[in-house]
This record gives C-alpha cells, sequence and structure tokens, in this order.
C-alpha cells in the first residue's frame, strides 16, 4: 500500500493542489470573518470606528475578494488541478509553472485585500483593483489556461471527462471577461491611478457582462466542474446522464453570455438591451436545473449514504440551493420583480444562497474528499463534519430569509404611497426597519464563519495525522531495512 501511494505521488503533481487546498481554507476563514465584521457594522453601526481601513465601505470589497478569489478561486485551481490530473491520467503540465499560478494568485488576493483597506480602487462597480493587481492577475490566469490546455493535449485517455469542459470554459471566460473589462489607461508607471478606456453607459454595461459572467462561469461553470467529478467520486455512481451534461454544458455556455444587461433595467441603458438580457435569463432556467437534477439523480441507488456520509450531505444540500438559486435569479431578471427587487437586500439574499449554499457547499464537499486523499489518511473528526455541516445549513436559512424580509420589505416600503400621491414613508423608516433583519443575517454569517473554523482546525488535525503516520510508517520500513541487513 505504502508503495503504491509512494507511485501515485511521483505520477500526479499532488502538492501544488495541498497548497491551494489550505489556502482555500486560509482565505475562507479571513474572508467570512471580515463578512461577519461588516454584517455587524450595519446592525450596530457603533462598530464603524473612527479607522478608516475598517469601515463598511472598505471592508466589503476585502470579504468579498477573499471569499470569492481567495477561498472560492483557490477551491477552484485545487480541485481543477486535482481533477485534470486523474480524468487524464497524466502529470500537470510544469511544476514550475504550476507554483507559480499558486504565488501569483495569492499575491493577487493578499495586495487586492491590502490595497482596498487603504483605500485603493479604480472607483468602479466591479473589478475594483488597480491596474497593477489586475495585470498580475492576468498573467497568472493565462499561465492557469495553459497548464490546463497543455495537460488536457497529454491525456492518455481518449475521451475529455464532462469536468473538464466546465473547468476549460471556466478558464477561458474569466481570461476574457477580466482583460477587456480591465482595460484600462494608468495615468503613469508610478501612479495607481488609471482612466478605464470605456465611459458612460457602455462602462456600466461592460462591468455587467463582467460581473454576471464573473457568476455564470467562476462561480457556475467552474462549480459544475467540481461538482460532476466529486458528487460521482463520492456518492460511488456514475453520472446519472453524460447526454444530460453535455446539453446542460452547450446550453449554459451559449446563454450566460448574454444576461447581464438585466442588472440595469430602469437605467439609461436601451431597453431592448435589458429585454433581451431578460429573454435569455429565463432561458437559462432549463440547462440550470437540468445540472441539478442530473447531480440529484446521480445519487439514485446511494440514498442511503445520506445517513451515514456527512460529505455527501454537503453535496446535496449545494445542489439544492444551486436549484433554488438557478430559479430566483431569472425570476429576479423579470422587469416587473427587478423594479421591486432591485436596489434592496432581496439581491443580497439571491447572492448569499448561491455564494454560500451552492459554491461553498460543494466547496467544503469536495475538500472533505480530497484532504484524506491528499495526505493519505482518515478525516481526524466524523463528528466536527456533521457539526459543520448543521452549523453551515442553519446559517445559511437564517441569512437568506432575513435578507428575503428585508429586501422585500425594504422593496415594498420605498415604493408605497399614500392617499395624497406622496411616499408613504421616510428613508429613516425604511433604514429602521432594517434593524431585525440585520441582526439575524449577522447570527446566521456568524454560524457559518464556526463552521469553516471547525473544518479548519479538522483539516489542520487530519494533516498532522497523516504526516505522523506516515512517519511512522517510514521509520518502520527504515527498522526493517536496517534488520535485513
Amino acid at each position: 500500500m505504502a508503495a503504491a501511494s509512494a507511485s501515485a505521488g511521483e505520477q500526479y503533481n499532488y502538492a501544488i493542489v495541498r497548497k491551494f487546498t489550505v489556502m482555500a481554507l486560509v482565505w475562507g476563514v479571513l474572508g467570512m470573518l471580515a463578512g461577519v465584521y461588516i454584517a455587524s457594522e450595519l446592525a450596530w453601526p457603533f462598530l464603524n470606528l473612527d479607522t478608516a481601513a475598517l469601515t463598511f465601505g472598505r471592508l466589503r470589497p476585502v470579504h468579498t475578494t477573499l471569499v470569492i478569489f481567495g477561498f472560492g478561486g483557490s477551491a477552484l485551481f485545487a480541485t481543477s488541478y486535482y481533477v485534470v490530473q486523474r480524468t487524464c491520467q497524466t502529470r500537470l503540465f510544469s511544476d514550475g509553472l504550476a507554483n507559480f499560478t499558486f504565488w501569483g494568485w495569492q499575491a493577487s488576493v493578499a495586495l487586492a485585500a491590502i490595497s482596498y483597506m487603504a483605500g485603493y480602487t479604480q472607483a468602479r462597480e466591479y473589478a475594483e483593483m488597480v491596474w497593477p493587481i489586475d495585470l498580475l492577475i492576468a498573467v497568472t490566469w493565462v499561465a492557469y489556461l495553459l497548464i490546463y490546455v497543455v495537460t488536457l493535449t497529454r491525456r492518455s485517455q481518449p475521451h475529455i471527462y464532462v469536468a473538464n469542459w466546465f473547468f476549460i470554459a471556466f478558464i477561458l471566460a474569466t481570461a476574457i471577461l477580466h482583460i477587456f473589462n480591465n482595460m484600462a489607461v494608468p495615468v503613469s508607471f508610478f501612479s495607481l491611478e488609471s482612466y478605464s478606456l470605456h465611459a458612460g453607459v457602455q462602462d456600466a454595461m461592460t462591468q455587467w457582462w463582467y460581473g454576471h459572467n464573473a457568476v455564470g462561469f467562476f462561480l457556475t461553470a467552474a462549480f459544475l466542474g467540481m461538482m460532476y467529478y466529486f458528487v460521482p467520486k463520492q456518492a460511488g455512481r456514475p453520472v446519472y446522464s453524460y447526454r444530460l451534461s453535455i446539453i446542460h454544458f452547450w446550453a449554459l455556455i451559449f446563454l450566460y453570455m448574454w444576461v447581464g444587461g438585466h442588472h440595469l433595467h430602469w437605467t439609461a441603458l436601451p431597453d431592448w438591451t435589458s429585454t433581451l438580457a431578460a429573454t435569455f435569463s429565463i432561458l437559462l432556467l432549463l440547462p440550470s436545473w437540468g445540472g441539478m437534477i442530473n447531480g440529484i439523480m446521480t445519487l439514485s441507488g446511494a440514498w442511503d449514504k445520506l445517513r451515514t456520509d456527512p460529505v455527501i450531505r454537503f453535496m446535496v444540500v449545494s445542489l439544492s440551493f444551486y436549484g433554488m438559486s438557478t430559479f430566483e435569479g431569472p425570476l429576479m431578471s423579470l422587469k416587473s420583480v427587478n423594479a421591486l427587487s432591485h436596489y434592496t437586500d432581496w439581491t443580497i439574499g439571491h447572492v448569499h444562497s448561491g455564494a454560500l449554499g451552492w459554491v461553498a457547499m460543494v466547496s467544503f464537499g469536495s475538500i472533505y474528499h480530497l484532504v484524506p486523499r491528499l495526505w493519505e489518511t482518515s478525516m481526524y473528526s466524523l463528528r466536527a463534519i456533521y457539526l459543520h455541516f448543521w452549523l453551515a445549513t442553519i446559517g445559511i436559512v437564517l441569512y437568506i430569509s432575513a435578507m428575503w424580509v428585508s429586501g422585500i420589505g425594504q422593496g415594498l416600503m420605498l415604493r408605497a404611497f399614500d392617499e395624497y400621491g406622496n411616499l408613504a414613508y421616510k428613508f429613516l423608516e425604511t433604514v429602521s426597519f432594517l434593524h431585525k433583519p440585520y441582526v439575524i443575517r449577522a447570527f446566521g454569517g456568524a454560524l457559518f464563519v464556526t463552521g469553516i473554523i471547525i473544518m479548519a482546525w479538522n483539516v489542520f488535525m487530519t494533516i498532522r495525522k497523516g504526516k505522523i503516520e506516515a512517519a511512522e510508517i517510514q521509520a518502520k520500513i527504515a527498522a526493517k531495512m536496517a534488520t535485513a541487513s
């Protein structure tokens, strides 16, 4: 067994997967702690200290960057590097280039967080990182694309497994989105200030083309690649319908690129553009639910594992939230619903049902699957995984329920009129109404971050346990060799 493990270690580059896995948890804990703090700042304003770096306006992009790009991005690097090697049965192309993507990505996330707290941004709604960081991300991402494509071309299997289809689409689309959205001219080589090549409503359109496709490709297609590998592996079952997975892929990839304009209803954007975006958003319901059904039905014949395997629970709940949030998104893209929901906390609730319920939960399940295989041991504590599951699930439900109440309440109050045609509520009254939902949201977030802290502890102890066991095996081998000699 030890010999087999050693040969597997030589065949595949697991070192890079281990590093990204650990950093996913590091950024996850830090990013979610920042999220709980800024949620608490909204619930209890006295937490907005005089220190500029800790105000809501500066910490919010820190939170989103650490969670989306730090936690989510590192989890995607780890799982995609693992999946492409296992499904292609070949070692990752260029260990040196893979290490460059690790350090380039970690540096980008860290520098972005520091620059936000220092007050340096592009002053745009999306992709706020200053231009030198944008360049570092672009170079890192092109290296990532090169590694993935060359590894696929070197595969020993003629077939390209569907998870790789989703991963390669995510990598390619994200490169295009990042480069075109961040086209800017620096004021000077020694200045962090730059001017976007887009202006006015074109800038807004470009930003939401980027913004919604960051959701579509970075936070959806990529994690579907994760789902299509780790759900069948954990369940011990083949994908329910391979044909459906291919239809799901092409429909999703085609439709997503068109939908960004639905964020700009009732603005200076031409009406036909936002109507087209809403139409494609409704059509997206079909491939999205096709993927959700394919994932759920993969568990056919393995439902009994829900009683004994907490990792499967993470994956099933993630698919359920994927189905829910991909129903809610098209609903909110309708102009009549958008008139109520936009600029309210309903949008925040929708984002987090996808980000926490879908992205984070499928990442947790995949990491729990990976860690014992990467360090060749069993998880340190099964009870801790169960506890993490319930803390995360209850935390998500509290969070999104609070945001539904606050968001829909906000929307109704802001558009309510009295019998004289005047606004029925003052703006301050709508703010006062938000206090209780904000307290519940902060509590739900605190439960969720407690769960990932427990996970980080459990993974740390598992790694420690694996190293101790590996050292004991090496000592026994050395002792046998010494006896034989």
